[in-house]
């Protein structure tokens, strides 16, 4: 299912049940624990606000982000803004930003077909290398945080990493096929970041931030970009290594 402008995830217990449920299949556990905590900040179906505002932010201390991609939306009108463009795209790779797979039309996973979301991460694949990606996306982020036992085999077979929705840090033994992530907008964002990066400083873990948009006031689905600034320089005050999702799960199974 693509219809992105009309469809939420399933809220329902029975949803909800799955998506714990299916925590327990075909998990690939973080082989090691990083030498000091690690942040990475990403933003999902990648608005126009991300690749510009999101960015420079970024930038501005010298660090990397994670741009989840549906390169069907690109130019679209949706509730999370403006969508970015193959400009933007181009732009991002070319400052040392990953771009990673969020599937082509922004399926469902929960509603696709296993062949179904095969075609669709090959199309994405294929669109976001004619837009300048250096190579096919490392890593995914399931749309809507929505999982499968079919889906979360496919994707373990195509990426380093598979990100979920559900909140909590990234250590030895935690399963990068379905990777937990904290959401960071809206009125509480900015402090919902803070209170992770001090447990991820406190444990030596890894901490995955998500978002759409970042603009000026933020909104139910973007961070304020003054928030977003105080974010950042936060974490790189207490020296975490802000890294790319490829580079985080590099590390985390890798001893070097």
């Amino acid at each position: 299912m693509s219809e992105f402008e009309d469809h939420r995830a399933d809220g329902g217990l029975g949803a909800k049940l799955r998506r714990r449920l299916v925590r327990l299949y075909r998990r690939r556990g973080a082989s090691f624990r990083p030498d000091r905590p690690m942040v990475t900040f990403s933003f999902d179906d990648a608005p126009a606000s991300a690749f510009r505002a999101g960015a420079a932010v970024l930038e501005s201390y010298n660090c990397p982000g994670v741009f989840y991609v549906s390169a069907g939306l690109l130019d679209r009108r949706s509730p999370v803004g403006l969508i970015g463009s193959d400009r933007d795209i181009a732009k991002a790779v070319r400052r040392g930003h990953e771009i990673g797979c969020h599937t082509y039309g922004h399926l469902d996973c929960a509603q696709a077909s296993e062949s179904e979301l095969a075609a669709d991460f090959a199309r994405n694949a294929e669109a976001l290398q004619a837009l300048g990606a250096p190579e096919p996306p490392a890593t995914f982020a399931y749309p809507y945080g929505e999982v499968t036992p079919a889906a979360k085999r496919l994707a373990a077979s195509r990426f380093q990493l598979a990100r979920a929705l559900h909140p909590g840090l990234i250590d030895q033994g935690v399963d990068l096929n379905q990777a937990p992530s904290v959401r960071v907008e809206g009125a509480k964002g900015e402090a919902c970041a803070m209170d992770w990066l001090k447990r991820a400083e406190a444990r030596g873990a890894w901490i995955f931030f998500h978002c759409h948009g970042v603009q000026e006031g933020g909104s139910e689905w973007s961070l304020d970009v003054n928030a977003f600034r105080r974010i950042v320089g936060e974490a790189v005050a207490r020296k975490f290594d802000v890294v790319t999702a490829a580079e985080g799960a590099r590390r985390m199974r890798s001893a070097t």
